[in-house]
């Protein structure tokens, strides 16, 4: 038996040409297809480099290489079984076919609307790169809400669109009556997703009437965040606390929301306990003083209160209230502190005292206890 005599045994339907010719494919595909996904993606980005600016080639090979090695790699499946009599090819393909024939194409099928769909959707995520490089050089809080929120859309229509081909290719399911036959079936479905309506909706009138932003600190529903990011269904918050607080999209809309970050000024507002030793014009050069600093200071307002409010058993109080011009809450910080050190040290320039309102608690002994009782009664006057 010669060579030539050994290739044309058949085993299986096919003969051992025809199995040599079909592993060479797969070994060829399989090693040049990092090689050829390369090429491809270098060709591709040369096509979309005019309007990629700030994405470098590299990032997007990173992005395409592997779904598209992946997709290569299953059309040289395709090619290299087309050779043998198994499976089936797809115009040849019926229902009386053996199930492994059919098990093996519904597979393969399976895996390259798969990769197609996930090429796909590597594209959205480079489009989403470029977005937000081009956010990068003109900021906007717009742009940092709105990029997330159309990536994840689109990349949900992605998905469903994969998975309506995949009921119709796989599984031969007749898609367009499927989607007819949702009328009835569809108003079930979105009385029990109703509240998942209203949160997508909701999402809607976020962007367009744009209460707040992502970045903006915000207070609903008694939580007050940071705004990290707007989902479909959800807001996620960052408090101050530093958890992660997911309040429900028609929440943000529905309750009384209040924007801090829009706010042109932060008050600050608290009371001074000076002690009675305090002399009434040690008070009134300390008030005049006071009012003087804090207006003083470039980043307060002129709308500044200090007031001797009350005279109490303990105190006199001193109630100060003024604004500081900043949305920073750390600048606001900064600024409290330097008028507070400043008022400190006016009341010591002045002679005054703060009080000490401390309770002082005396236990008394039992015969401490016993001469109280025994004492006489004072005398009524």
């Amino acid at each position: 038996m010669n060579f030539n005599d050994i290739l044309h045994q058949r085993f299986l339907g096919n003969d051992v040409q025809a199995y040599l010719l079909c592993a060479v494919i797969l070994l060829l595909g399989y090693g040049f297809k990092n090689l050829v996904s390369r090429l491809l993606t270098k060709l591709l980005f040369r096509f979309v480099s005019q309007k990629s600016e700030g994405v470098n080639v590299a990032e997007f090979s990173a992005l395409l290489m592997q779904p598209i090695a992946v997709v290569i790699f299953l059309i040289t499946i395709y090619f290299a079984f087309n050779i043998l009599d198994y499976p089936v090819r797809p115009s040849e393909l019926s229902h009386n076919e053996p199930w492994p024939k059919l098990l093996a194409f519904r597979v393969y099928q399976l895996g390259f609307i798969t990769g197609v769909a996930w090429i796909v959707l590597r594209l959205i995520d480079f489009a989403v790169l470029v977005f937000r490089r081009r956010a990068e050089l003109s900021p906007s809080r717009l742009n940092d809400q709105l990029v997330p929120f159309a990536k994840d859309l689109l990349k949900v229509l992605v998905l469903a669109m994969a998975f309506l081909v995949i009921l119709g290719q796989v599984f031969s399911v007749n898609v367009t009556a499927l989607i007819g036959g949702l009328g009835i079936g569809g108003l079930a479905v979105a009385f029990a997703a109703k509240e998942s309506l209203e949160n997508l909706i909701a999402s809607f009138t976020i962007f367009l009437d744009q209460p707040f932003a992502v970045g903006d600190l915000v207070t609903v529903g008694g939580v007050t965040g940071t705004v990290e990011k707007v989902g479909f269904r959800s807001t996620r918050l960052r408090t101050a606390e530093k958890s992660y607080v997911t309040v429900p999209n028609k929440s943000m809309i529905d309750k009384p929301l209040d924007n801090l970050s829009l706010r042109t000024s932060r008050r600050v507002s608290f009371t001074l306990a000076l002690s009675h030793f305090t002399t009434s014009d040690q008070l009134r050069r300390i008030v005049a003083d006071a009012q003087r600093v804090i207006r003083e200071h470039p980043l307060t307002t002129d709308e500044v209160q200090i007031k001797f409010a009350a005279l109490t058993p303990t105190a006199k109080e001193v109630t100060v209230q003024y604004f500081v011009e900043t949305n920073s809450y750390d600048e606001y910080l900064d600024v409290k502190e330097e008028l507070n050190y400043r008022l400190v040290e006016l009341v010591e320039q002045h002679g005054g005292s703060f009080t000490n309102t401390a309770t002082t608690v005396v236990q008394l002994t039992e015969p401490d206890r016993l001469r109280g009782l025994q004492s006489p009664a004072q005398p009524l006057i």
